[in-house]
C-alpha cells in the first residue's frame, strides 16, 4: 500500500515473477497446500508503527491480572491443563486495515489468540519475496523484511529459538499437531524443522510413563521436555482421537503456549476491552436486545478457525437461531468496512488483514510484536471459500525496507 513500490512493483509484475517467487518458497518448505497471493504488502511505515503499538496496548491490557482472572472461565473442565504460566509465549493480534476517522489507514481488531500461528514459513515467506523484489527493476537495494520491535532476521529467529525451545535440546522438543502431514499448515512445521530442528509429531503417537511422555525416534523411546503445542482444540474435539493423556493431566513438560490460552486469549476477551481499535462486541448471552439494523453487526462463534461459522450478513433468524444454552459461545460484533487500498495492476481493489505475531521466552515480562502475516481478500470475506477463483489474494506478507 505504499505508493511508490506498489507502483514499481505493478508495474514489473508478470506470471514469470509470480512463478519464480513460489519455486523459492517450494524450494524452502515444501509445496504449499493453500493459496499464495501475487505480491507482498508493502506497508506504509506510518502504519506499521501503528499496527505495532496497537497490539502492544492490547496485549498490556490482556495481561492485567484482573483480565486474565475475568477470562479464565472460558476454559473448559476437561481442557483445564493445571501449571498455567502468567503469561502466554506465544499470541497473534489479527487487523483489518481500514481508513481512520481522519483518512488515515489504520487497523482495526477482527481477532486475536493466545496460539501460535505460522512464525518460521513466515521467515521463509519474506526471504524468498525480498530475493525476487531485488531483481526487479526500481526494488533492488536495501532488502525488505517483516519485522517489528527493532529485529533483523537473526535477532527474530533468535527469539524464535528461545520462546519455543526454552533452553531445551531440540531433540526433547516437538511440535504437536494432528496428523501433521495432512494438515494445511505442514508448509510451516517443514521451515520450524529448518530452523529449529524440532519434528513435527502427532500426539496419537506418544507413549505415557507415569508422569513422562516420550516419542519414538530413531527406533528408541526419547523423553519429551517441551511440546510447542499446534493442536487447535476445534479440530480434537471434532475428530476425538485416542490419546495417551488427557489435558487435565499433571504431566513433565512445559508448553509452548500452555494450552488454556487457546481458550483465555481469544475473541471471548473482545467485549471486555476498550480500544480504538477495537469494534464494538457483545456476546449474545449479555444482549439487551437485538439491534434494529443488524446490517452493521456480524455475528461469530467464539471458538473456530479460519472464519468458520461466522455470518457477514446477520439476520434477526441467525442470531435466533442460536440457542440459549450456546449463546455465551457467540459475540455480536460491529462490522469493519475494509479499505481496500492495495490496487492490483488490472485495478482490482484488494483488502488487506494484517497478522502481528508476538512472541515471549519463557521468564520475559511481555510480549512483544515480532513479525507479520497478511491475507488478502478481493470477497466479502477472507477465508478460501469466500475467494474461490479469484487472483491476487491468499497468503502474503508485509514488507518494509
Amino acid at each position: 500500500m505504499e505508493p511508490t513500490l506498489r507502483r514499481l512493483f505493478n508495474a514489473a509484475y508478470s506470471d514469470a515473477v509470480y512463478e519464480r517467487y513460489k519455486k523459492r518458497l517450494r524450494d524452502r518448505v515444501g509445496d504449499v497446500p493453500f493459496r499464495l497471493a501475487e505480491t507482498p504488502v508493502f506497508l506504509p511505515l506510518a502504519l506499521r508503527d501503528k499496527l505495532e503499538v496497537h497490539a502492544g496496548e492490547i496485549l498490556a491490557k490482556l495481561s492485567e491480572r484482573t483480565s486474565i482472572d475475568r477470562m479464565t472461565p472460558a476454559i473448559p473442565a476437561r481442557f483445564h491443563a493445571p501449571g498455567m504460566d502468567l503469561l502466554p509465549t506465544c499470541a497473534q493480534v489479527d487487523f483489518a486495515i481500514v481508513r481512520g476517522p481522519g483518512g488515515e489507514l489504520d487497523g482495526r481488531i477482527v481477532e486475536l489468540q493466545g496460539f501460535p500461528s505460522l512464525y518460521a514459513f513466515s521467515v521463509e515467506q519474506a526471504r524468498s519475496w525480498d530475493e525476487v523484489l531485488a531483481e526487479l527493476p526500481g526494488l533492488s537495494g536495501p532488502s525488505f523484511h517483516p519485522y517489528f520491535d527493532g529485529l533483523d532476521e537473526a535477532k527474530a529467529i533468535l527469539r524464535l529459538k528461545k520462546t519455543i525451545l526454552a533452553g531445551h535440546d531440540p531433540f526433547e522438543v516437538v511440535l504437536l499437531d494432528l496428523d501433521p502431514e495432512s494438515q494445511k499448515t505442514r508448509p510451516d512445521f517443514q521451515a520450524t524443522r529448518t530452523l529449529l530442528g524440532i519434528d513435527a509429531v502427532c500426539p496419537t503417537e506418544l507413549v505415557r510413563e507415569g508422569r513422562c511422555l516420550l516419542r519414538r525416534k530413531n527406533g528408541r523411546l526419547v523423553p519429551i521436555r517441551r511440546i510447542f503445542n499446534r493442536v487447535v482444540f476445534d479440530e480434537l474435539e471434532a475428530k476425538r482421537p485416542s490419546l495417551p493423556f488427557a489435558y487435565t493431566d499433571a504431566l513433565d513438560v512445559s508448553w509452548c503456549p500452555h494450552p488454556n490460552w487457546y481458550w483465555v486469549w481469544s475473541k471471548y476477551s473482545l467485549p471486555a476491552l476498550i480500544h480504538e481499535a477495537i469494534p464494538r462486541a457483545t456476546l449474545l448471552s449479555e444482549l439487551a436486545e437485538v439491534p434494529e439494523d443488524l446490517s452493521r453487526y456480524v455475528l461469530k462463534p467464539l471458538f473456530s478457525f479460519a472464519g468458520g461459522g461466522v455470518k457477514i450478513d446477520v439476520t434477526r433468524a441467525d442470531v435466533d437461531a442460536v440457542p440459549a444454552e450456546a449463546r455465551g459461545e457467540w459475540l455480536l460484533q460491529e462490522k469493519i468496512e475494509y479499505a481496500r487500498e492495495l490496487v492490483t495492476p488490472e485495478g482490482h481493489k484488494v483488502a488487506v488483514e494484517v497478522r502481528v505475531m508476538c512472541l515471549r521466552a519463557p521468564g520475559e515480562p511481555e510480549l512483544r510484536p515480532s513479525w507479520n502475516l497478511i491475507r488478502l481478500s478481493r470477497g466479502k470475506m477472507h477465508g478460501v471459500d469466500h475467494n474461490r477463483d479469484l487472483s491476487w489474494v491468499g497468503s502474503s506478507i508485509g514488507l518494509w525496507r
